[in-house]
């Protein structure tokens, strides 16, 4: 197990959760809270959604209290207050990933909730990253439905705009 891989993974992670937010501005309200049948529901819930998981997550593995979350729905259009608390997630995230060692990817320091105790570090930050890709995708779908022009999300286009 290797950081540097995860800070890497990591940075395209943040990436593309930029990229789904700078979509989600060029829509109405009425757009970003309308009722999708499948998954979360609007873009709005799922991008609420997004961001408290992380928050979860990260949460538990720092043995810290996750951020309090954005109510599941709303009649004001708080893309800001959204954007905000990903903002500090991001942070919160960047900030327990430039600590982390090699050897810490394979403890398990997790000791609540119950459920979650024998869950190994590298285990948990592969989740993160995966649970993002299926919503992002189902985002970017939502998105293209409401007339939005979107592009791949695939990891490897990611390498080929950032070979150093």
């Amino acid at each position: 197990m290797n950081a540097d891989a995860f800070r890497h993974f990591y940075n395209y992670h943040f990436a593309e959760n930029r990229k789904i937010l700078e979509h989600v501005s060029a829509l109405t309200f009425e757009q970003f809270t309308q009722k999708v049948d499948y998954s979360r529901g609007s873009v709005r819930e799922q991008l609420v959604h997004l961001i408290d998981a992380e928050d979860v997550w990260i949460s538990e593995l720092r043995g810290a209290q996750p951020s309090e979350p954005l109510p599941e729905t709303t009649d004001l259009d708080d893309r800001n207050a959204i954007r905000a608390l990903w903002d500090t997630v991001e942070q919160n995230t960047r900030a327990y990933l430039a600590n982390l060692e090699d050897d810490f990817l394979i403890t398990t320091p997790i000791t609540d909730p119950e459920e979650d105790k024998n869950l190994i570090v590298w285990q948990v930050l592969l989740h993160v990253v995966n649970h993002a890709t299926d919503h992002r995708a189902q985002l970017l779908r939502a998105l293209h439905d409401l007339g939005v022009d979107t592009k791949s999300q695939d990891y490897i286009f990611y390498v080929y705009e950032n070979l150093v």
